[in-house]
């Protein structure tokens, strides 16, 4: 099987193909095949097995995705775009590569396949930014998107695209709307949920991190290994049992400022949260302020897709996977 990643050199994109290589296939299909795309080409892995290409590719060119359509991957993973806080401050940008890329990709998949009906599974990362206030306390599945950001917009218009092109055969596409991810490893990144990432790896190195938003700010939460196991589980669904609706709202943890650092205090200690320097940021209460807060996630578990445990473990994971199972 030839896996697609476009948006490959990015974090998620990463611990996918180094979890992709190590289980050597989706379900019970062996990889055979691995091609990884970013508008700068990814590191090549160290050791794969299988032939592995790394591009250097712009999504929102439609030469270059017809380029990539014409690899004939049976899955691609669609991770490519620019983040929430990026998309709100250069609207053209974000407009061009979150929607223009999407859409660049979907047609030329569809004039790739139009003589033999090549139809991809098709794994779209959208986001709970689709879904804007007002909105009940826990949203459910049948809760309709109404965004309140570009990037949330530029998100919701792939998922009505994604249903469409895949109602007409083109794609056999699955929407997952991730939650925010954390703990994320690296440099802070545009996104305005960044923040939930640096209030606890920061300290967990012994370093400074600013807080913008009030402690009782809740949001939707999912560890990275939970979003690769949100991707490769969507890879290999049964579709029939999505019907018209393609995206999914998957499991995450709801949980506060004050529960993140309560968690972190478990793991790191008092002293970590000496580390955390409160500066309230007016622009990014105001974005976060118009986020979900919980969902149901009905659909998703019914269709088999787990979440973390915990906060605790969440923090445990980085720690250990990032960290070397020591803190700072």
């Amino acid at each position: 099987m030839h896996i697609l990643i476009l948006g490959a050199g990015g974090m998620i994109g990463r611990k996918l193909t180094a979890a992709l290589l190590a289980a050597g296939g989706l379900g019970d299909r062996p990889l055979t095949r691995l091609t990884l795309a970013d508008v700068t080409a990814p590191p090549q892995p160290a050791a794969a097995s299988i032939p592995v290409t790394a591009l250097a590719a712009d999504l929102s060119d439609p030469a270059v995705a017809a380029r990539l359509a014409a690899l004939r991957a049976e899955v691609i993973f669609h991770l490519a775009a620019i983040v929430s806080g990026e998309a709100e401050a250069d609207f053209d940008k974000g407009y061009r590569i979150n929607l223009g890329g999407t859409t660049a990709l979907l047609e030329a998949i569809r004039a790739e396949g139009a003589q033999d009906r090549y139809c991809p599974r098709l794994v779209f990362t959208s986001s709970i930014a689709v879904f804007g206030a007002p909105f009940p306390a826990r949203i459910p599945d049948d809760f309709a998107p109404q965004p309140l950001t570009s990037y949330g917009t530029q998100k919701a218009v792939g998922e009505l695209l994604l249903n469409d092109y895949s109602r007409r055969g083109f794609v056999d596409g699955v929407g997952i709307r991730l939650p925010t991810v954390v703990i994320r490893p690296g440099a802070p990144n545009r996104a305005a949920s960044g923040f939930f990432s640096s209030i606890l790896r920061e300290p967990l190195v012994g370093m400074e991190a600013v807080l913008p938003v009030p402690r009782e700010t809740r949001h939707w939460f999912c560890s990275p290994r939970a979003a690769v196991g949100f991707l490769t589980h969507a890879a290999t669904l049964d579709t029939a049992a999505l019907g018209t609706r393609r995206s999914l709202s998957v499991p995450g943890l709801s949980a506060t400022v004050a529960d993140e650092l309560a968690a972190l205090e478990r793991v790191a200690g008092p002293k970590a949260l000496r580390l955390i320097r409160e500066e309230p940021d007016e622009t990014v209460a105001r974005i976060v302020a118009g986020w979900p807060q919980d969902f149901d996630a009905t659909r998703a578990r019914a269709l088999g897709f787990t979440g973390d445990a915990s906060f605790d473990a969440i923090v445990r994971q980085h720690v250990e996977e990032e960290l070397g199972g020591k803190v700072g």
